[in-house]
């Protein structure tokens, strides 16, 4: 059994459950897939997928948290973008196996 994998230290374990709870949110999931493209202000992001505003600026709070999104302000309007392209990647090829079954 030399290539038996060890068990996650707790700090890895947390986490990575934390990005799977961030997976397992329709709401989340929606912004993180239109963040793929490009940034948007929250706005933008509540009016494309027809949801309220504060709706999204807590589901991007939770996901700047994770720094799974970032954000940088122009004047008074914030704008987020994605920030870790291993959970799109994790994101785009569930979307690809839910298309291909």
């Amino acid at each position: 059994m030399e290539n038996a994998k060890q068990p996650l230290d707790e700090e890895t374990l947390f986490s990575v459950t934390q990005i799977f709870k961030a997976l397992s949110d329709p709401t989340r999931v929606q912004i993180l897939n239109l963040l793929q493209d490009r940034e948007y202000s929250v706005n933008e992001i509540a009016r494309t997928l027809a949801f309220n505003q504060t709706t999204v600026s807590h589901q991007l709070r939770f996901l700047k948290n994770l720094r799974l999104v970032k954000s940088r302000r122009e004047g008074t309007t914030i704008y987020y973008m994605q920030d870790d392209n291993h959970v799109l990647e994790l994101l785009t090829q569930a979307i690809r196996h839910v298309h291909h079954h």
